[in-house]
């Protein structure tokens, strides 16, 4: 098995404090691997998966393709800005 050290995406530090500051709680998974999203947040009752790109043109990589292709719990929302991240929270609210 090969390990290597996970690149963490620049703007991840910045979206995970928007999600605070929106009121959400935030668990950092990035360095969990084996194509786990970089970040679990929570908001009003409610858990999601988020896995964080750099920006819209980055793809996923094949594990993280893996493990949303088996993952039998929520999907996995994809953001890669602090406007994408502000979306989820506001569409969390109408849900």
């Amino acid at each position: 098995m090969t390990y290597y050290k996970k690149r963490v995406d620049e703007n991840q530090n910045q979206i995970k404090h928007t999600f605070i500051a929106l009121g959400a709680s935030v668990l950092d998974l990035s360095r969990v691997g084996q194509g786990c999203p970089d970040l679990l947040i929570g908001y009003k009752g409610v858990s999601c998966l988020v896995e964080i790109k750099r920006d819209s043109k980055a793809a996923f990589t094949d594990p993280q393709v893996k493990f949303m292709q088996t993952w039998r719990g929520g999907a996995v929302s994809r953001i890669d800005s602090v406007d994408a991240a502000i979306r989820l929270i506001k569409m969390l609210d109408m849900g």
